[in-house]
């Protein structure tokens, strides 16, 4: 492989960014039957460069990755030539002028979750995407965790027939990111943090959603740390195929994993049924003569998703969607989830919001024209 076929990621916020450093720059054992074959996770992408305001960011992964360009200049790191792709992991409300800024620089984009977090960003990026021609992928990283991957092969190739009821949820409790992120207690709201996992899960099997219906409250939790938002949603969605869904949420919780996993997506379908969790990797289905079957991978894959780390570390699905974004900028092909995927996704999660504080069904129409989508 030549250097053309490498696209150089530069990152910016180095706290999760350092995560997709790592895993990009380090190389890992192949599986735990054959320790001394080594892979890269990305063989299309390698990290050149970070960026954070934060000298102690970038003091930590300058310690992990040394030998890449650090700065906490964002336009130094935007100047760049070998910078193909800008990768964006800082607060929700500075994903919209990142964004943009990028673009205009002629760069490319990943940015996590969720790509904007009001009207104002999601008009102001959709802009700036078709006024550039740049490309975005939103880093919903949960589609590319193993069990997720494994349960979307096996529905595309028929094994559940038609699906007709989808339940998607992310419990977990949000203290540690309360101390870690104090922004999150009034610059967002947990529609847009947590409850975006379930949500684009549901979007990505369901399609356009036509109408939501949801509720809200608040934990003890949030009360304790002074939160803005809810951070307890159970949401009914609509497709505009008529399928319906159910997406749940709480983010106060005392969990109990033994039970359920942090986030799990069911499918029950004509002719089949499956389930996909995280933070561990179970992949359950029904055979077709009605047996259910079990997967664990968490052994076999924690070197490559965790590092052999925490358990819910992103390695894994952080290079995974930047190997399957470089390929797709390379071969010029389609991708999921791109720029106006993320900003429809966006619309369904403030309909979310507004029917949660509303109590009414909140139709995703006018939120998608006011953004400037087709309804």
């Amino acid at each position: 492989m030549t250097q053309k076929d490498l696209l150089g990621v530069g990152v910016i916020g180095l706290h999760e960014g350092r995560t997709l450093l790592v895993a990009l720059n380090h190389i890992i054992p192949a599986n735990v039957g054959a320790p001394t074959e080594q892979v890269t996770r990305a063989p299309h992408a390698r990290a050149v460069a970070g960026c954070d305001l934060r000298e102690d960011k970038i003091a930590a992964a300058r310690r992990d990755c040394p030998d890449l360009f650090y700065t906490t200049d964002y336009d130094a790191m935007l100047k760049r030539d070998d910078v193909d792709i800008v990768a964006i992991y800082t607060p929700d409300p500075l994903h919209g002028d990142h964004i943009v800024r990028a673009f205009d620089a002629g760069k490319h984009v990943i940015c996590t979750k969720p790509v904007v977090n009001s009207v104002e960003d999601a008009r102001r990026v959709l802009e700036a995407g078709r006024r550039t021609g740049r490309q975005l992928l939103v880093g919903q990283s949960t589609r590319f965790f193993e069990p997720f991957q494994r349960q979307r092969a096996a529905y595309e190739a028929g094994q559940i027939g038609t699906l007709e009821l989808l339940d998607a949820h992310y419990m977990h409790r949000m203290d540690w990111f309360y101390d870690k992120s104090p922004w999150a207690t009034d610059q967002t709201d947990w529609v847009y943090a947590g409850l975006s996992h379930p949500v684009d899960l549901a979007r990505w099997y369901l399609g356009r959603i036509a109408e939501v219906q949801a509720y809200g409250r608040q934990s003890a939790l949030a009360q304790q740390y002074h939160a803005q938002s809810f951070d307890i949603y159970t949401v009914n969605l609509r497709a505009a195929d008529g399928r319906i869904g159910r997406v749940l949420g709480h983010y106060g919780v005392h969990e109990l994993p033994s039970a359920r996993n942090a986030i799990e997506l069911l499918l029950y379908g004509t002719a089949g049924s499956s389930q996909a969790q995280y933070h561990d990797m179970r992949y359950l289905a029904t055979r077709p003569d009605g047996a259910e079957i079990r997967e664990d991978y968490l052994y076999h894959k924690r070197a490559y998703y965790f590092n052999n780390e925490v358990h819910g570390m992103h390695y894994g699905e952080f290079a995974n969607y930047t190997e399957y974004f470089a390929r797709a900028l390379l071969a010029d092909r389609p991708y999921s989830p791109n720029l106006e995927e993320g900003i429809e996704t966006y619309c369904v999660m403030e309909a979310i919001k507004q029917s949660a504080r509303s109590g009414q069904p909140v139709p995703l129409a006018p939120l998608l024209a006011d953004v400037g989508l087709s309804p």
